[in-house]
Parts: C-alpha cells; sequence; structure tokens
C-alpha cells in the first residue's frame, strides 16, 4: 500500500458517518509512519463522523499543526452522528465545563445549513457549535436524507460558492475571539528539539560533577546522598531544570499518535537515556535519605517510559564489547536502578541482623541477598557498571563489607571471590577483568 502512494499527487482520504473515523485513523498512522519530505502530506475528508479521541489525542495532534492541518470534517445541521458522543442535555457553554466532554474534535471543522457554511479550528468554538447548529429532525429521519445534503455540500464547494452568514449572530464575538487566539497560536506547538542544546548543557554539568568527584574518591552518588558538597544546589536548580524537560517530553511522546512499537526518534531517545542514568541515582539518593520504602514502588513515571522505549529499540546483547571494556572508566551504570537495589540490599543485610524478624523471613532475606549478588556479577560481566563502585565508603562497598560480616570468612560464591581480590577492580576499571 504505502509503496504505491504517489510523491507528486495529493492523496485524500474520505469516509463518512463511521468510516469517517476509519479515515482519521488511518490518516493518523500515515502521518505517522510516512516521511513526509519527499511525500506530499494527505489530506482526510470526513462527512458526519462521531468524535474521537479525549483530550491527550486532541492535544497531541494540536501540537503538531502540519497534521492538524491534513484533517477536514464537514457536518450538516441535521446530521446527529457527530454529535451523538457529546450530551444535548448538557451542551458545553463555557470552556470549563466543556472538559467534561470525553471526545474531543482536531482538525478544521466545516458546519454546514442551508444558510451556508463556516470552517473552524478552536475546538471550544466546534463543540458550542456542533450543538447550538444542530437542527434535530423526526425521531426516524431517513439516512438518505443526510447523505443527500453531503452530497449537495460537495456540489456547492465544487461550484466554489461564497459561505453565507450561519445565522448564529448571538456567537460571532464569542467565535471570532477564540479563532484569533488559535491563529496567534499557530507555530507554537511542542517542538521536541528546541530546548534540546540548552538540556545538553545542563547536561555537561552533571558530567563535570561526577567527574569532579570520582577524583576526589567518592562518586557523585554518594556524595550527593552526603550531602557534602557546596555544589549540591546547583545540582539541585539543574535537576529540575532537567526533569521538568524530560517529564514534558514524555507526556507529549506518549499523547502524540504513532504506529505500535513506535517511539522517541532515536536522537532524542539517546538524550533522554544519558539523563535517566546520571539524573535518577540522585532521586534514589534523596529518596533513601528520607525512606526506607522500596524506590520501585514510587518511581517516576518518565524514567519508566524512557527505559521501555529504549528496551524496544536495543538488540539483545551477546556479551560486551571492546568499546564498552575501553570506556568503562567513563561511562556511566547502565541500569539507572541500580543504587535503588544496593540501598534494598543493605536494608535487607540491616534485618538480618535485627533480633526481631522470623527465621523464615531472615531466610527470604537471604535469598534476595544472592540474587543481589547475581545481578550485580551479570553487571559486570556485561561492563555495565561503572568502576565508581569500588571507591572507598561508596554504598556499594559499604554494602559489601557489610555482607562480608554477615556471611563470614567461609562463604564461597562467584561474586565474593572475585571482590575478596582488591586487584580485580583495577583490573574491571581498564577492561581486562575477565568473567566466566
Amino acid at each position: 500500500m504505502l509503496m504505491q502512494i504517489d510523491n507528486f499527487k495529493l492523496l485524500i482520504i474520505t469516509g463518512n458517518f463511521l468510516g469517517g473515523s476509519v479515515a482519521s485513523l488511518f490518516t493518523l498512522w500515515l502521518l505517522e509512519t510516512i516521511n513526509f519530505s519527499i511525500t506530499k502530506r494527505p489530506l482526510c475528508i470526513t462527512f458526519g463522523s462521531p468524535l474521537i479521541g479525549d483530550n491527550g489525542l486532541q492535544n497531541a495532534i494540536l501540537n503538531y499543526p502540519t497534521w492538524s492541518s491534513c484533517f477536514l470534517h464537514v457536518v450538516s445541521h441535521q446530521d446527529p452522528v457527530p454529535r451523538v458522543l457529546i450530551s444535548p442535555h448538557n451542551p458545553p457553554a463555557t470552556e470549563s465545563a466543556s472538559q467534561t466532554n470525553v471526545y474531543k474534535p482536531f482538525g478544521t471543522f466545516l458546519l454546514c445549513s442551508e444558510s451556508g457554511c463556516g470552517c473552524f479550528e478552536d475546538s471550544q468554538t466546534i463543540l458550542e457549535l456542533l450543538m447550538a447548529t444542530y437542527s434535530e429532525g423526526p425521531g426516524n429521519q431517513n439516512p438518505n436524507q443526510v447523505l443527500e445534503l453531503y452530497k449537495k455540500i460537495v456540489e456547492y464547494l465544487n461550484h466554489k460558492q461564497q459561505p453565507q452568514n450561519n445565522g448564529l449572530n448571538n456567537m460571532i464575538t464569542k467565535t471570532k475571539e477564540q479563532e484569533m487566539k488559535l491563529f496567534k497560536s499557530k507555530g507554537q506547538g511542542f517542538d521536541p528539539s528546541k530546548k534540546l542544546n540548552e538540556i545538553k548543557i545542563n547536561m555537561a554539568f552533571f558530567e563535570w560533577y561526577k567527574k569532579f568527584f570520582k577524583q576526589k574518591g567518592i562518586g557523585y552518588y554518594d556524595n550527593y546522598k552526603n550531602g557534602s558538597s557546596t555544589s549540591d544546589i546547583d545540582v539541585i536548580r539543574f535537576k529540575k531544570i532537567l526533569t521538568s524537560y524530560w517529564e514534558e517530553m514524555v507526556d507529549e511522546a506518549e499523547k502524540k499518535p504513532q504506529k505500535e512499537g513506535a517511539s522517541f526518534r532515536t536522537r532524542w531517545l539517546f538524550v533522554g537515556t544519558n539523563y535517566r542514568r546520571m539524573i535518577e541515582p540522585l532521586d534514589i539518593a534523596e529518596h533513601y535519605n528520607e525512606s526506607t520504602q522500596d524506590y520501585i514502588l514510587s518511581r517516576s513515571k518518565h524514567y519508566e517510559k524512557l527505559e521501555q522505549w529504549l528496551k524496544e529499540t536495543e538488540k539483545p546483547s551477546s556479551g560486551p564489547n571492546d568499546l564498552k571494556k575501553q570506556n568503562v572508566a567513563s561511562s556511566l551504570i547502565e541500569d539507572s536502578l541500580f543504587w535503588a537495589h544496593v540501598e534494598e540490599a543493605r536494608i535487607s543485610i540491616a534485618r538480618i541482623s535485627c533480633k526481631g524478624e522470623s527465621d523464615m523471613e531472615k531466610e527470604s532475606l537471604n535469598c534476595k541477598l544472592i540474587e543481589f549478588e547475581n545481578y550485580v556479577l551479570d553487571l559486570m560481566k556485561n561492563y555495565t557498571v561503572s568502576p565508581e563502585i569500588f571507591l572507598t565508603g561508596s554504598s556499594f562497598m559499604k554494602w559489601w563489607e557489610e555482607y562480608r560480616k554477615i556471611k563470614g570468612t567461609s562463604y564461597s560464591s562467584r561474586l565474593t571471590n572475585l571482590m575478596n581480590n582488591a586487584e580485580n577492580y583495577d583490573k574491571y576499571a581498564t577492561g581486562c577483568l575477565v568473567i566466566h
């Protein structure tokens, strides 16, 4: 189908009633699928189509002006179908009232009656006019009569007749004001690249922050957790800016209509992944300074989505490559939840040491610690964890000392055998440690 689209001819997709809804959905799929830098965008014209999508879908389309301009919805004053999802007993008389409508309009609406036609783009105006212009016919109205009206409208447009006064003089002033607001807001839609360079500059501060404290023998995670630096004020400020940006980015990306399995474009996903791996550990540090509850239970949604989208684009790894080994000393921990797992492991040790825990509970906690051992070993095996975790005084090394103490010298495992030899820390940092 896609290979047959002519790059030089306008593709028009149309449908009436429920077919119009299908036409709209198909057009949205095309807009997401086809590279329109070399192909003309399609035009979707519907006749008497019911509204589709909620406020999120409407906002997503309106934030992409070129998408919104691809839709023309023709509605007759005698057609009940476009109004079926708007309560006739409670028409949206005010903007606040319109928020109660689950279904929202998008694109351009051509509202027609015997006295003429008028085009509108402001969603609030459209909702009000859909109800105000409805001339309810007999209860058993013949659908063919409505189709005949649309046929006349097409003929009317073909003859390029000028639209006349639609008879709603009491709404003219309000309509003009709302349409003018929409016109002024054109071109101010969501632009993912608008602040990306600024965001990269802010990220550069955290690169410095990470490098500076590594040279001082303490990882940036533990320095921030300890609150021992005057630069933490700047960290909080920049972290707030970055988080606000990426929360908005993820929210908009979720609203944006897209084909199944699609996610951020590569450029933004790459920057968003670096942000997640750098900043989420700071959120984890803040969390465990205030609570002993598992961080994952209250993890921010935008981190989850960034991680999910990355997994959808990544190919399965067959093991560490040479590039990872070479760059491991300066790399970020790939699993941004690593420090949460460390903190949970330390909490497990503390609970095992507590006399109030039952033998069954202690056994369960021991199983979790063995799972953590395997988790860390896999990260090291694939060179996806930073050697900063081996710095003296890091939370991970504190876990190791506590774990070795409760396990005793007789306990042996693949991870403990590796950790008992301090030379392995340097070997890992230089990419020379081989873990089987």
